[in-house]
């Protein structure tokens, strides 16, 4: 007769960071407020985080920058190094970075009213990319700008020029929109975070670029990353 007593390895599968993750990422997206629910934006965030998929040390170093919403002068920049958390699991990316752009947030001397965030939002198979993830925890406004779909497909014709846009669909409703920001250039993928609507990312997305593919915030937020990477690297020798 088996018994329903789990043995010592189900039992440390279960406890291990990564069930922890998957059980509470289901609360965490219950969280996410896809309308909007934002001020007035004067100042505008950029969030990224750089990590190397295999790396042993489980090493992520994220970048946070701050613009001035009207001119798009870069006013602050902090960024942090953190060890040691979950391994690169897809979906799950949240639980590995965000601890890490939270330490770096709280380090910006000004907080901002809205971050465009590398990475998606509710375009993910649980509705809780890491900018849904950041947006929650930190109760800020957030947008999803990925480079790359994570899950779903572009319905229609995506045209040439800088502006086109064309639904991303996902088990029958959209999660977002490929918008392509500079003629001939690769989409991005605009999502909600949390506390804006579809409409309002897609009108600061757009607002925020400077004929680049990516938006002004999330370019600075990508190079504040990297310094912080090389600044470690070169740290430890």
């Amino acid at each position: 007769m088996s018994s329903s007593t789990p043995g010592p390895r189900s039992a440390a599968l279960e406890a291990s960071p990564a069930a922890e993750a998957r059980r509470r990422q289901p609360e965490l997206a219950a969280q996410v407020v896809a309308r909007d629910a934002l001020g007035p934006v004067r100042l505008l965030g950029g969030a990224d985080a750089s990590t190397l998929r295999f790396d042993s040390t489980r090493t992520v170093h994220a970048g946070l920058v701050t613009l001035d919403a009207a001119s798009l002068a870069q006013t602050a920049e902090a960024g942090a190094t953190g060890s040691g958390g979950l391994p690169y699991i897809p979906g799950l990316l949240g639980f590995r970075e965000v601890p890490v752009l939270v330490r770096a947030f709280r380090a910006l001397p000004e907080r901002p009213d809205l971050i465009l965030v590398d990475g998606h939002g509710l375009a993910h198979p649980r509705g809780l990319g890491v900018a849904s993830h950041l947006g929650v925890v930190l109760d800020v406004p957030t947008i999803g700008v990925a480079k790359s779909i994570l899950v779903g497909t572009v319905e229609g014709d995506l045209g040439e020029e800088a502006g086109a846009q064309a639904p991303l669909v996902w088990q029958g409703r959209q999660v977002g929109v490929a918008l392509r920001t500079r003629r001939g250039a690769n989409p991005i993928y605009v999502s909600v975070g949390h506390r804006v609507s579809l409409a309002t990312a897609l009108r600061w997305v757009m607002a925020a670029g400077r004929g680049r593919r990516l938006p002004e915030p999330t370019r600075l937020a990508h190079e504040a990353a990297t310094r912080v990477r090389l600044a470690a690297r070169a740290a430890a020798g």
